[in-house]
């Protein structure tokens, strides 16, 4: 991104940005295999050349930002595969690189900028690769999950990310401890928790989990992804209302995941009404989670940047 285009921030305060679609899907619909506990994550280090295509997708379906590969990539999961401190690192810093490179390519081929890179960070659960990112309470205190997660944003905050996407949380515990973590590095940030109904995974009132980030001033939006867009119609107004901030909101398509037959089942709910219903309600960053892709994002674009 040149050095002349406005910050995150400042594009941020200019209107709607929109985000991208869900990596995964859009990794395994090129053939990959992510059936793996670093998921998306394995690639940095054996098929990159993946992640840049798919988020050059993304780029030029019309999303604005992309969000990193490194969800899932934590030092503790690189451990686990044999991968030490140092490279583990190296493919941290990567991930921000690849998306960068991927908003070069696409500005190359015509694709109009700025264009931004968010560096991802899940929940503890994540790297767990046992569900419980969808749980939370993870019986570790809120220190205990700062000391994890300052470790790696530290080093996703060295590669010059424009913003960290701190996605994904199920706890408000967590939630506190994020905050506390991004405390100092000079990236701003956004917090969206994972929900059901009206509270996170972890059973806390959305409107607690909200307001821990109200007066954060690293914290640039607050709201909810990777959960039904049914739930993000009332978490839009309530994020807007508890903290002030811009709202950040990327659904699930809306489809059901039938374990048993290892296939997804209904239909898709993320709908251009909906899109325009959470802009009228102070969202400002717009996209998708798991099951949008490149088709979906083109159509957000569209309805955000007419």
């Amino acid at each position: 991104m040149s050095t002349s285009s406005p910050s995150f921030a400042e594009a941020l305060a200019r209107g709607p940005v929109v985000l991208d679609g869900g990596l995964s899907n859009q990794l395994e619909s090129a053939g990959h295999d992510l059936s793996d506990e670093l998921w998306s994550a394995r690639l940095l280090a054996e098929q990159p050349d993946a992640i840049t295509a798919a988020h050059r997708a993304y780029y030029e379906a019309g999303a604005q930002v992309a969000i990193t590969s490194s969800y899932q990539a934590t030092f503790e999961g690189f451990a686990h595969r044999g991968v030490g401190r140092e490279a583990a690192a190296g493919l941290l810093r990567r991930s921000v690189e690849l998306a960068r490179e991927a908003a070069g390519l696409a500005m190359k081929g015509g694709v109009p900028g700025p264009l931004y890179v968010a560096a991802s960070a899940g929940p503890y659960g994540a790297m767990l690769a046992d569900g419980s990112e969808y749980r939370g309470r993870y019986g570790l205190s809120v220190a205990e999950l700062e000391r994890f997660h300052r470790p790696r944003l530290e080093v996703l905050a060295a590669a010059e990310p424009d913003v960290f996407a701190l996605e994904t949380v199920p706890d408000a515990d967590e939630g506190q401890a994020l905050v506390r973590a991004v405390r100092g590095l000079g990236v701003p940030a956004w917090l969206s928790y994972s929900i059901e109904g009206g509270r996170t995974r972890a059973g806390q009132p959305l409107a607690e989990a909200f307001a821990l980030a109200a007066e954060a001033e690293e914290i640039v939006a607050v709201g909810v992804n990777c959960c039904v867009p049914e739930d993000a119609d009332a978490a839009v107004e309530l994020a807007a209302r508890v903290t002030g901030k811009p709202v950040v909101v990327y659904p699930n398509s809306g489809e059901e995941w039938d374990a048993q037959a290892r296939a997804w089942r209904g239909r898709s709910t993320f709908t251009p009404e909906r899109v325009t219903a959470w802009t009228a309600r102070g969202a400002r960053l717009i996209g998708g989670c798991c099951r949008v892709g490149p088709d979906s994002i083109s159509a957000l674009s569209g309805l955000i940047q007419r």
